[in-house]
């Protein structure tokens, strides 16, 4: 897939008949590009508050739980589905940024202009494995499998600035714009900074990540003027369009979008180019863009759910996307060319487009709504039900996953009630669908479910999330940070004292007697209670007031350790609070 990204932005949609297009003043006028700005962050409107529902995969598709997730001023772990809620998330307007880190893979984002709905991305994590080794004091090369490389002239700093001595792993991967995946490692998006503080849409013809690692695991950098040389392949397939020098662009980990820095020269089929720090680096085509947003409907007006979109341009290649509840996709496109838009169903049926249309050339933010007309070859399915938890009671932060032709859909379950949209072929034989609900606040799901569509509308009925996941550890800070754990938990039961200890990074820390009650957490008895706190680190024994509740000890090994905790305790200067719960595996 050669890219420019689509991905969903404002959901404020004005209905225009007949195809028709109109500047919609909710979307910043295109002139602004044309303007050098002292503060990028001009460009992405008010802060405000809106709900987000993700999914973290590796490169084989597969779920990874235990990701911490960091929106704005609200964090949150992924569960056993790799699926992640958090509601309230402060972003902006424009532009809103989701970051991803789990110890064993490189830093992963995503960045989306927020919907007004519920915000749903995908982001796949790629794997910190080690590609070489250098020493610092000694100029070295290190080079993957594929040909990409970069030079090191033996000069690194630590994060705080200082000077780093010993050996230093490399890990690097190259991101292919031919590779259909490469949509959903790369991070952020495709959205930029050049260097006259403009914005701009990038065409990428090839990325590099590089993250470097001391001989403790502590990030490294170049240290100041050293610079390293890059080597990114091209792919045949792009080789026809690649220009001889191309710019440069470093991911701002930061801030979360692209920024212009120095350019790379063709040589081959490799871009090289000289850079001073490490982060990803990306060549791309810049280009002035427009926001474009489709909302899909029927002959009745009714929105068309989990439709997929093709956007075509000539230059940059063909982008995909998948409307939302309220029908509606948007992303960034090219101005000045005319487009072709391909819309197609939930799946898709022999290949059939079911409707093909030419849109453009465009210099502005344009809102378009499409009537797409009834096709014999799709059916149009509602799913309904309700979802409550344990104890009868409306699930109120929670989800349902459809699976169905391979393809999942989630919806996110606020009151309890939840409908999916979705179409499927006329002639399939396949007519059963699988659905698991989940609470995702108190870590229980349904059994997964099969089910057969009664078409058009299949009321599930009420289902009851009573299955717990295997083992947490969930804590919120000042009713705002909620921070979980769900893997890398050991568990020590001994005679007279139990342990709790989170493995990676020692992020938490429980050593209590072996007996159920209460206790408290000062600097002057024996308890242990430490626990990492987003941003500001570790929070030691001596610095809290809290109370542990222990309510449950089970016998022994593959039995359970719960409890409960909340109080205060000093960050800074400041008291902070906190409250949580453990449900945690006895391991020894």
């Amino acid at each position: 897939m050669k890219s420019i990204q689509l991905f969903r932005l404002l959901t404020i949609v004005c209905l225009i008949c007949n195809f028709s297009c109109q500047i919609d003043d909710g979307f910043t006028n295109n002139d602004s590009q044309n303007t050098t700005s002292d503060t990028f962050s001009q460009f992405f409107g008010n802060e405000i508050s809106r709900n987000f529902l993700g999914t973290v995969i590796d490169k084989n598709h597969t779920p990874i739980h235990g990701v911490t997730i960091t929106i704005g001023n609200k964090t949150a772990t992924t569960d056993s589905n790799g699926i992640f809620v958090i509601n309230g998330a402060t972003v902006n307007q424009r532009f809103g940024y989701i970051k991803a880190e789990k110890a064993g893979y490189i830093h992963a984002s995503r960045s989306v202009v927020p919907t007004n709905g519920t915000n749903k991305v995908t982001i796949m994590m790629l794997d910190a494995t080690v590609t070489g080794s250098v020493n610092s004091g000694s100029s070295e090369i290190v080079t993957a499998s594929n040909g990409s490389s970069v030079s090191f002239d033996g000069n690194f700093i630590k994060e705080d600035g200082s000077a780093y001595s010993g050996s230093v792993d490399v890990i690097m991967h190259h991101l292919d714009p031919a590779d259909e995946d490469m949509p959903l490692q790369m991070p952020g998006m495709l959205y930029a900074e050049n260097e006259d503080g403009e914005e701009r849409m990038l065409q990428t013809l090839g990325m590099l990540a590089v993250e470097l690692r001391g001989s403790g695991g502590e990030d490294l950098n170049l240290a100041e003027g050293s610079t390293s040389e890059i080597k990114i392949p091209v792919d045949a397939s792009l080789m026809s369009i690649a220009p001889a020098t191309i710019p440069l662009w470093y991911f701002d980990e930061i801030n979360g979008y692209w920024k212009e820095e120095g350019e790379a020269t063709l040589q081959g089929n490799m871009y090289v180019g000289t850079v001073s720090h490490f982060s990803f680096w990306n060549c791309d085509i810049p280009t002035k863009s427009s926001v474009l947003c489709l909302t899909l409907t029927d002959d009745n007006n009714a929105p068309l759910a989990n439709f997929q979109t093709s956007i075509t341009s000539s230059i940059f290649g063909t982008t995909y996307g998948y409307t939302n509840e309220n029908g509606e996709v948007c992303g960034y496109v090219p101005d000045d060319e005319i487009l072709e838009l391909n819309i197609f169903g939930s799946v898709i049926c022999d290949t059939n487009v079911l409707l093909t249309q030419s849109i453009g050339p465009l210099i502005n933010d344009t809102n378009i709504t499409i009537v797409v007309p009834d096709n014999p070859s799709l059916v149009q399915e509602t799913i309904t039900g309700v979802l409550n938890d344990c104890n009868g009671d409306a699930v109120t932060n929670g989800y349902v996953q459809i699976n169905y032709e391979g393809q999942t859909f989630l919806d996110y379950v606020t009151e309890g009630n939840f409908e999916f949209q979705i179409s499927r072929c006329t002639n399939s034989d396949n007519n059963s669908f699988s659905l698991v609900g989940s609470d995702f606040s108190n870590y229980q799901t349904t059994e997964s479910l099969e089910y057969t569509f009664m078409s058009p509308i299949t009321d599930i009925g009420i289902l009851n999330a009573c299955f717990s996941q295997d083992e947490f550890i969930q804590y919120v800070i000042d009713d705002s940070i909620v921070v979980t754990y769900t893997d890398f938990i050991d568990v020590i039961l001994g005679d007279d004292r139990f342990v709790i200890y989170k493995t990676t990074n020692g992020a938490f820390l429980a050593d209590f007697p072996t007996q159920i009650g209460s206790y408290s957490v000062t600097a002057d008895n024996f308890n242990i209670f430490n626990f990492n706190v987003p941003g500001s680190g570790y929070i030691f024994t001596g610095q809290e007031n809290v109370t542990i509740n222990v309510t449950y000890i089970g016998n022994g090994v593959g039995d359970f350790i719960d409890m409960n905790f909340s109080g205060t305790f000093l960050n800074g200067g400041t008291t902070r609070t906190i409250a949580g719960a453990a449900h945690v595996r006895i391991d020894l």
